[in-house]
């Protein structure tokens, strides 16, 4: 299991997520029109994704605005901004903040936490998903993996844009 912390209490997450190398694994998500999409959906491009747990607090927001500008300028890449979040909430902070760049997808009606190891088991957060950054190339496989040491940081952004290489 990985471990997160939260206002200095380790969390355990439900397992490990994909390693570096490994196949990035199935993930079902729901957009802001409830529609589902799968990795299917961007096959032939690269992929970064940025899971956090609820994209209604304060570094959550920020990793999605940061993202959003960073994908303005990566060829051949989409951004999957991941979490629990209901599409309603995801749509209205894009919106509200003018997020274009990125693609929303809620983790809540599918096994996406267990099947990546990054529901966290404990504390308040129990049920969200762990703040991780992973990046695949266009071939599938696993380049960069980072779950922050703390919820409440922000992603290493520069090493995740650096692994798409």
């Amino acid at each position: 299991m990985a471990t997160t912390n939260y206002k200095g209490t380790d969390t355990a997450t439900a397992g490990d997520p994909p390693a570096v190398g490994a196949p990035l694994p199935p993930l079902t998500l729901t957009r802001g029109d409830l529609s589902e999409c799968t990795l299917d959906d961007y096959a032939g491009r690269k992929l970064v994704l940025n899971i956090f747990p609820s994209v209604d607090t304060r570094v959550c927001g920020l990793s999605v605005r940061r993202f959003n500008e960073l994908a303005s300028g990566l060829a051949d890449t989409t951004v999957l901004c991941i979490s629990q979040d209901l599409p309603f909430a995801q749509a209205r902070f894009c919106g509200a903040e003018g997020i274009e760049n990125v693609v929303m997808g809620s983790a809540f009606r599918s096994s996406f936490g267990t099947d990546y190891g990054l529901t966290m088991l404990a504390s308040p957060m129990r049920g969200l998903l762990a703040r991780t950054v992973i990046v695949a190339g266009v071939d599938g496989l696993v380049r960069h993996v980072q779950i922050t040491q703390s919820v409440g940081d922000e992603p290493d952004y520069d090493a995740a844009v650096a692994a798409l290489g």
